[in-house]
């Protein structure tokens, strides 16, 4: 079983149930836009619309953290991560941080019987 395809924000998987609970995981990173990045958002707010060199920082910085909670999860043992969230804050102009956090679980499989 895979933890990448074990992480829901609801707090239960459909056809397993959990076993334990480890307690709450996270993975967190603190990006900065660059010079150049900048500069290039600039130019493209003049045109209006989506600021696709902030969406793909966003995105980076989303993926970082959630790579980060999972193997937070994996040390402590876990084979699931439920209940996970992202929370985002402005630490100064141009830098913020990025919080990927959730419920590290084991499950096993439900039997019928």
């Amino acid at each position: 079983m895979d933890i990448n395809s074990m992480v829901t924000t609801t707090f239960n998987l459909e056809g397993f149930q959990v076993i334990k609970h480890l307690g709450v995981v996270r993975g967190i990173t603190v990006r900065s836009r660059s010079i150049v990045g900048s500069f290039g958002a600039s130019v493209q707010q003049v045109f209006g619309g989506n600021i696709s060199i902030y969406t793909e920082l966003c995105e980076q910085a989303r993926q970082e953290a959630f790579e980060l909670m999972i193997r937070h999860a994996q040390a402590m043992g876990a084979n699931a991560i439920i209940g996970m969230r992202y929370d985002a804050n402005e630490i100064s102009d141009g830098v913020a941080e990025v919080l990927a956090y959730g419920t590290a679980v084991v499950i096993q499989p439900i039997t019928p019987g």
